[in-house]
């Protein structure tokens, strides 16, 4: 509908004082459209839930007590000191005061390939709040034209025409019911569950590269006991030829020292493997070729340090996927207000201006000018029950992140429960493991001794060096899950991340 302002080429008078319809009318009209602005403004309201975090389930207090190693250190004032302090700097991997393992950690934040993933995955849903926020503004294009028509005006005669024209057209779908709005805060809500994810992932492959670290110098420990093994065999084996060359041995003795060493020897050599296969994925992990990565051989000593623990209710704060958990669940809801704003109409302003003219002299001169201004209404009346089906959709959409969002929680207590349990049970058995050890070693020394005096045969001896060696593989195979179990512990707390660093709905919006 036009209102006002379009150049009649059958009216004299000049555009200033020409219309299509009176101009007291068409003023007026403009003067109502004026005034509707700002009450569609005020009037806009946001059908639909509006969100509340949903309840889960946390527990008043961990079922599985640390292990006493933390007990003792909290006791004595030292756990809220190193621990806590690297926690609170998100460089959660100090409280093992391994340089290495330091310097290997920070290059996962920075080349980590998984990790670059997703920062980019975050960066697009940034952008994705700035897609959905433009529809909260009006949309403008201009479309500029030229053309010529040719056309028979009388037998025999024809004319061509030239046509010229700039058109300016604006657009604008007022937010009446909160649907625009509500898709710019299902969206802000979604960038901030990326936002979480990447945080997430960060947690994930630091904790794998440290679990690597550990296990790849738990290697080196068994290198260097098997080492240290064979030599000792070597050493029995020649006691045992020359007491065979003595006549006061065997060769059934000599078999047995034979294959005992070189049984300890094919083990050592197959450790190669694991070891280079630690390194290699440890130096993924890092962003680097294997080619870049070689980690010196270390000895595991020292136990694991205490991990501050702190309350079940804080978990649900401090871990990233629960976080990302809960975003979704905000995201969702809006989607279902989204889907209830479609039953109601939808209201489009419209307004066109630009040059019109026959000739490009006058194009752009005063009587070239038009104009146009208009509102639409629209309403679906029949749809044969899609818009009903569409808001059941979205709601048991919601319903499903809800429960993995409760699900996420009840995983995180679970891992945390699994880690303290096992640090304790481990810390207690390797107690037990180093009594089997001196247990152990004692038999071999009676039982050498023994052998040397001939009151006993080669047997007794290979049995209790087995027995030995059995004892201290698993010593060093335990401190290296306890240091491994702890490194989960860590994960499963969340490794000193916190909720507060999530960006807010504004930070987002603004692409901040």
């Amino acid at each position: 509908m036009t209102l006002c302002g379009a150049a009649n080429p059958g009216c004299s008078r000049p555009w200033r004082t020409h219309s299509c319809v009176p101009r007291s009318h068409s003023c007026e009209r403009l003067r109502l459209l004026a005034l509707l602005f700002p009450i569609l403004l005020l009037s806009a309201c946001a059908v639909g839930p509006n969100y509340k975090r949903p309840a889960a389930v946390v527990a008043p207090a961990y079922k599985e007590p640390p292990p006493d190693a933390f007990k003792e250190a909290q006791a004595a004032g030292l756990q809220p000191a190193n621990p806590s302090d690297a926690f609170q700097k998100g460089k959660w991997w100090q409280i093992y005061n391994d340089a290495a393992l330091n310097a290997l950690e920070e290059q996962v934040s920075i080349d980590n390939q998984n990790v670059l993933v997703a920062e980019a995955n975050y960066r697009e849903a940034k952008a994705a709040v700035r897609v959905a926020r433009a529809g909260l503004f009006p949309t403008v294009t201009a479309g500029p034209s030229v053309g010529e028509s040719h056309a028979v005006t009388t037998p025999g005669t024809s004319a061509t025409h030239a046509a010229f024209s700039l058109p300016l057209d604006v657009s604008w779908e007022p937010d009446l019911w909160g649907n625009i709005r509500r898709g710019v805060t299902a969206a802000a809500a979604t960038a901030q569950a990326s936002f979480a994810d990447l945080e997430n992932a960060k947690l994930l492959y630091q904790s794998e590269l440290a679990s690597d670290y550990f296990q790849l110098h738990g290697t080196d420990g068994d290198v260097d006991l098997l080492d240290r093994t064979a030599k000792s065999y070597d050493e029995y084996l020649t006691l045992t030829k020359n007491r065979f060359a003595g006549g006061v041995a065997s060769d059934l003795d000599v078999a047995q020292a034979e294959s005992q060493l070189y049984g300890t020897q094919s083990q050592l050599i197959d450790l190669g493997v694991q070891r280079a296969q630690f390194e290699h994925a440890i130096a993924i992990l890092a962003g680097k070729t294997p080619v870049q990565v070689s980690i010196p051989a270390a000895l595991l000593t020292d136990p694991p340090p205490p991990v501050p623990i702190g309350l079940p209710s804080e978990l649900l704060q401090r871990r990233p996927d629960i976080a990302g958990a809960e975003r979704r669940v905000h995201a969702a809801n809006e989607q279902i207000g989204i889907a209830m704003a479609a039953f109601y109409p939808t209201l489009t302003l419209s307004a066109s201006a630009g040059f019109q003219s026959a000739s490009i002299a006058k194009w752009f001169s005063l009587p070239s000018r038009f104009w146009s201004v208009g509102p639409a209404l629209a309403e679906t009346l029949f749809e044969g029950g899609r818009r009903r089906a569409m808001v059941a959709e979205e709601q048991a959409a919601y319903d499903s992140t809800v429960a993995t969002y409760r699900q996420t929680v009840l995983t995180a207590f679970q891992q945390v429960e699994d880690q303290l349990a096992a640090l304790r049970i481990l810390e207690k058995e390797a107690a037990k493991v180093q009594d089997t050890v001196k247990a152990a070693d004692r038999a071999v020394t009676v039982s050498t001794a023994q052998y040397k005096a001939g009151t006993t045969d080669y047997l007794t001896v290979i049995t209790a060096q087995a027995t030995l060696l059995s004892a201290q593989r698993t010593a060093v195979d335990l401190l290296t899950r306890r240091l491994t179990a702890s490194v989960s512990l860590v994960e499963a707390l969340g490794g000193g991340w916190s909720v507060t660093q999530l960006p807010s709905q504004e930070d987002v919006k603004k692409g901040n």
